[in-house]
């Protein structure tokens, strides 16, 4: 596996200069894969408009980096069905580079830090399956048995193990890569209050939500990022409408840090400094319209929030990523049907059309060695 260069930052090498001669010639474009439209739009963010659309498989998740930097593979889950597929996309191109491969229930997905396999998330199946990263013939499997709605990932600063959040159990598993086996896992703790996710009223000036009592007696997490140190990782919880610290190693929760409606997304800025953290603005899956969605921005170094951006009028941000040279944050607008380009000094946004049900975009290409997955997890 390639050593981190700089231990204190392992975000170093995804700085906007550390540019791979691997995405050389690739097309600067944004990938937005369309749940309920079986397509992907491609947008020109230096145009900012939507230069191309095509259909893949059934209920595409994720637009996922190869490890390799070479191929973009589109995640097929078909919710709950046989019909599961990664749709490959030529980044010099911009096209599907060749037929879909059939594999099972492909949620999202992730590569070992060494590069020797593909880890597809098989959500329903409750399974990590490890694939062969270029042809996809199965290797292995890690049954996760407790681990309900199984989902992101991230990998500890020495690859020797991985923490995988539970959506539905509200709980982290963390998964021995070397022993190939489940060390455990940790239920997360939720907050006494939280915030209401009704409608953003028309014209509304950007209020902040309501608090509420929490009811809910388990999170949802969903999204989770390691700090530049290695030794925490961050957790997005979409029912706590926040953040939780948990220590890598002794595998505790230490902190919790409150951000927005329905915490989600979380993405590194450039220089490894900040966390913005991508809020869907409602407690539920399936969410309506307009909810206050926001974009929290966190400092790494003290865990404390420097700034909130909501959404214009509401709105639902959830997947996606930091441009290269770190100037803008796109994301889904999941239940809005849109894409948001976020100006990532003063938050401004500027909102574009997308598929039905835009979800786990990328943003192409992006600096760094090689990619960890999910829609550009660069080291």
């Amino acid at each position: 596996m390639p050593g981190v260069s700089n231990p204190k930052n392992l975000y170093a090498d995804t700085a906007s200069s550390q540019m791979s001669a691997a995405v050389k010639g690739d097309l600067e474009r944004i990938y937005v894969p369309n749940l309920r439209g079986n397509s992907v739009t491609v947008i020109d963010p230096v145009a900012m408009k939507v230069v191309d659309q095509f259909k893949v498989g059934r209920s595409p998740q994720h637009v996922v980096p190869s490890w390799d930097l070479r191929t973009l593979w589109v995640a097929n889950n078909a919710e709950r069905t046989n019909e599961g597929s990664l749709t490959p996309i030529d980044p010099r191109t911009g096209k599907p580079s060749g037929p879909s491969v059939k594999v099972d229930d492909p949620y999202n997905m992730y590569f070992s830090p060494d590069g020797k396999s593909a880890i597809v998330v098989a959500e329903a199946r409750h399974r990590l399956d490890f694939r062969d990263p270029k042809t996809m013939a199965l290797q292995y499997s890690i049954d996760v048995p407790q681990c309900g709605g199984i989902n992101h990932a991230d990998f500890s600063i020495d690859g020797r193990f991985a923490m995988f959040t539970c959506e539905f159990n509200g709980s982290v598993a963390k998964i021995d890569l070397v022993e190939r086996k489940v060390l455990g896992y940790l239920k997360l703790a939720m907050p006494r209050t939280r915030l209401k996710d009704t409608p953003v009223k028309p014209n509304s000036k950007g209020e902040p939500p309501a608090s509420e009592i929490c009811t809910a007696t388990k999170g949802m997490p969903q999204d989770i990022r390691i700090s530049p140190d290695g030794k925490r990782f961050f957790v997005a919880d979409m029912d706590a409408d926040g953040v939780h610290v948990i220590d890598g190693d002794s595998f505790t929760e230490v902190g919790f840090i409150a951000t927005g409606v329905a915490s989600h997304g979380l993405y590194p800025s450039r220089d490894g400094k900040k966390l913005y953290v991508a809020n869907r603005g409602s407690h539920r899956i399936h969410g309506p319209r307009k909810g206050p969605g926001s974009v929290t921005v966190i400092d790494f170094a003290t865990e404390k929030v420097l700034a909130e951006w909501p959404v214009p009028g509401g709105g639902s941000p959830d997947m996606g990523n930091v441009s290269a040279d770190g100037k803008w944050l796109w994301l889904s607008g999941r239940f809005d049907d849109a894409v948001y380009r976020i100006d990532t000094t003063t938050g401004d946004m500027v909102i574009l059309k997308a598929g039905p049900e835009p979800h786990g975009l990328t943003v192409w290409p992006q600096p760094g060695r090689y990619s960890l997955g999910h829609t550009g997890n660069m080291r």
